[in-house]
């Protein structure tokens, strides 16, 4: 199975267009929130104006006012190829610069410990991950003991202090856990990569089946028990508490035909959820820590409309936005953020158009309006 990155991109804002598809019930635990009186709906779509060819992998909302995103720029172009840091300050994008003469190629995950600290993932022009540390003043390289060049790292989570990332050596999993300016790489036995981290839960795949590890309280990482799925993959999770997690993916069944998958956690096993029938690929999920959650990916059967997923108790909803838009032959969010107070999310990604060009995307969903429902 190959390994899937999660890029992005975007188009102009414009009029609102919304088409939803049937609640579908789903498993999992109980939700402590109603489902909101009103349906959500795709409310634009923007940019963090990236240059030719940019895509966005990541994003992270510490506030309304203080969101974060990384991706890359002239991603076809091997020698002008590098790793960008986008700030929204509650009105504007900015570029926030990496204070490092080697920079960075594709930036796939961003985390936040507090709002001055942020971290930053990816690829070093060097052969080795790349991992930065900053805030909106710039970002330094942090040279990390124990990676080796051929090393790959997709997936990063800060708190409490400490810093984990998860990727892949040669052909088993890696972890790397930072606290305090010491480092460990950590290469477990379990074959495949892993993707997504989150409080102490990392998802990936073994390249034939869904791998997802837990860390112990004594900080060593185990591979956890879940549903039997021959071909099957997670690239993302959303951690509300330790009895209550969703983990988003999909199941492989040849180059054209991929499943979409979604286990959910309710403290003692992991959980198939039903799903609409869709031909989706799921990259990216949030979720407001009180049991509802957002998923972001890509829809085959409806390639240049934005696609979102809702999940509350009562099930799944799709929303679906942009549609029919020039220039928007695909569209792909790669990853989704909640943002407090708000009661709305972002989606990240990017618009491919008829010449395979990329453009960076920024889509934001919310609930509807008198003139969306």
């Amino acid at each position: 199975m190959t390994r899937r990155s999660r890029r992005c991109a975007l188009s102009l804002t414009v009029a609102v267009l919304l088409a939803s598809a049937p609640v579908i019930p789903g498993a999992g635990a109980a939700y402590a929130d109603p489902r909101p009186a009103t349906i959500e709906a795709w409310q634009q779509s923007s940019s963090a104006r990236l240059v030719a060819d940019g895509s966005l992998s990541d994003v992270l909302a510490l506030s309304a006012g203080n969101v974060w995103a990384v991706g890359q720029q002239e991603i076809w172009d091997v020698w002008k190829n590098r790793g960008t840091i986008r700030h929204w300050n509650g009105s504007a994008w900015s570029e926030v610069g990496l204070r490092d003469s080697t920079g960075a190629g594709n930036l796939r995950s961003v985390a936040a410990a507090g709002p001055g600290e942020v971290w930053a993932l990816g690829d070093g022009h060097d052969g080795l991950p790349y991992l930065a540390k900053g805030d909106t003043a710039g970002f330094d390289r942090v040279q990390v003991a124990g990676l080796w060049a051929g090393d790959w790292l997709g997936g990063i989570d800060a708190r409490g202090g400490k810093v984990v990332a998860v990727g892949s050596r040669d052909d088993n999993g890696l972890i790397v856990t930072g606290q305090g300016g010491s480092w460990t790489a950590q290469k477990i036995k379990e074959k495949g990569a892993l993707y997504g981290v989150s409080a102490g839960f990392a998802v990936g795949d073994t390249g034939e089946a869904p791998l997802i590890m837990r860390q112990s309280a004594g900080g060593t990482w185990k591979a956890m028990t879940v549903p039997q799925i021959p071909g099957g993959y997670l690239r993302d999770i959303q951690v509300d508490n330790p009895k209550r997690a969703l983990a988003v993916g999909g199941i492989f069944h040849g180059p054209d035909d991929v499943e979409p998958l979604v286990l959910s956690w309710n403290g003692k096993k992991w959980t198939r959820d039903k799903l609409p029938l869709l031909d989706a690929r799921l990259y990216g999920v949030t979720g407001d820590g009180k049991g509802r959650n957002w998923i972001a990916g890509y829809d085959a059967a409806r390639p240049a409309e934005g696609f979102l997923m809702s999940r509350s108790k009562d099930g799944y909803q799709v929303i679906r936005g942009g549609g029919a838009l020039k220039g928007r032959d695909a569209v792909r969010l790669q990853a989704v953020a909640y943002l407090p107070g708000k009661g709305s999310v972002w989606a990240v990604g990017h618009v491919v158009d008829a010449a395979d060009r990329y453009t960076d995307v920024v889509e934001s969903f919310g609930p509807a309006t008198p003139t969306q429902s």
